[in-house]
């Protein structure tokens, strides 16, 4: 990579150094990118699986060591430049700017910067964590003990794990959260209403529709105070209220080549992951968002595990033969979105894209029960477009029996 003050344009430059990072590394590799790699993260650390930061490291069950993604083979000559936070970046000039003011030159771009969470806008109170990191996950590891009580606010993915996962270190556990539900904006009211009564039946509380107001209340900051006056002891409060795409060094830069980027939520890109169209620059993973046509044309963000291994093959695809001036030959990026989350011995697990349903069908199952499986199926007129099961260890096999018909590609006018 070029150096300070030459910048000349020099190899692929992959901007973020976690899962999509290296996800994205190696399918360049695969898909015959032969010059100079190199990846800029943020964290000193290496790619490693964030996952298991709310429930096994959290527990104590496993140590960070484990959390380490294997790498291939084909990516041992792969510069990783850690702790370099990209400042900025010029889409014009295909420069990056770092945060120690070094501008270094790149032919093509992958921007893989994830997300972070979001903060309540609040201040005071008693200590308070998020979970995104393995330094994260240490810190609110430490705080966890029996009879400590503890605030999540957010019923979402991380809310939820780790509610359970304080609950299982003996935690007394409230769940504060403004939708009707837990997880309700991932599985739809009926299935988090059927999640809850798990929860409940395991000592987990929940307060449902309501917001956090003031962290320090009469009863100083251990008090924490909702919008309807009242008011909680809390040792500790987790926040886990949703998540900000890391698009502000794209924002920063001095050019964008005059594509008119649109950084609203994440980077929009077009059916092929490529950003403002360019043949040099694409997105891949929870910062990509992009017109999935199994699901129309509208633009989506996809938080999921699987996101950044499914887009950084077709990227990768579409930026080689790109930087090559060939035409990738590809059809548009059509990905069958899946997630799974542990709770306590629950699984939740989806395939599709349930919040693109219009109404949530019980496929199996008995909603009301706290034990066995439920099967839930999302659906637009007919068409089913996301499944999710929740249970036991059969919940996967479940789920996967429907993959067949959600795989099922309809044809969807103006996508490119």
């Amino acid at each position: 990579m070029a150096s300070a003050g030459s910048a000349r344009p020099s190899g692929i430059a992959v901007v973020g150094a976690s899962l999509g990072g290296l996800r994205a590394a190696e399918q360049l590799r695969a898909a015959g990118w032969e010059g100079a790699i190199t990846v800029y993260g943020d964290e000193p650390h290496l790619p490693y699986n964030r996952p298991p930061l709310s429930k096994e490291v959290l527990a104590g069950e496993a140590s960070a060591t484990v959390t380490a993604l294997r790498r291939r083979p084909s990516v041992d000559d792969v510069e990783w430049r850690l702790g370099s936070a990209v400042r900025s970046a010029d889409l014009s000039a295909r420069t990056l700017t770092l945060a120690d003011g070094s501008v270094h030159g790149y032919e093509g771009l992958v921007a893989a910067t994830g997300v972070r969470p979001r903060r309540l806008p609040l201040t005071g109170g008693p200590p308070r964590h998020v979970v995104r990191t393995l330094e994260d996950s240490a810190a609110l590891r430490c705080e966890l003990a029996d009879g400590v009580r503890v605030l999540v606010v957010g019923s979402g993915f991380i809310g939820c794990e780790v509610a359970a996962t304080a609950r299982k270190a003996g935690c007394e556990v409230m769940v504060v959260a403004p939708e009707a539900e837990p997880m309700m904006l991932a599985v739809g009211e009926e299935l988090g209403r059927a999640l809850r009564r798990r929860h409940e039946a395991r000592g987990v509380r929940f307060r449902m529709g309501r917001l956090v107001a003031d962290l320090g209340g009469v009863g100083g900051d251990g008090c924490v105070v909702l919008d309807d006056g009242s008011q909680y002891a809390a040792d500790v409060v987790v926040e886990a209220v949703g998540s900000t795409p890391n698009v502000e060094w794209l924002r920063a830069g001095e050019g964008d080549g005059g594509v008119g980027l649109d950084l609203t939520d994440g980077i929009l890109c077009d059916a092929h992951l490529r950003i403002g169209g360019l043949a040099y620059a694409v997105a891949v993973g929870d910062v990509a968002r992009f017109p999935n046509p199994r699901y129309g044309t509208l633009a989506r963000r996809v938080e999921h595990w699987s996101m950044p291994a499914d887009c950084a093959r077709h990227a990768a695809r579409v930026l080689v033969a790109g930087l090559g001036g060939e035409k990738h030959g590809l059809a548009p990026f059509a990905p069958l979105p899946s997630f799974w989350s542990d709770q306590f011995d629950v699984r939740v697990q989806s395939f599709g894209l349930p919040g693109a349903g219009e109404v949530a069908r019980l496929l199996e199952g008995d909603a009301e029960a706290v034990e066995g499986d439920v099967v839930y199926g999302y659906f637009v007129g007919e068409r089913l477009v996301g499944v999710v099961a929740l249970g036991g260890p059969k919940t996967v096999g479940s789920a996967g029996r429907y993959r067949g018909e959600l795989m099922e590609l309809p044809e969807v006018e103006g996508v490119p």
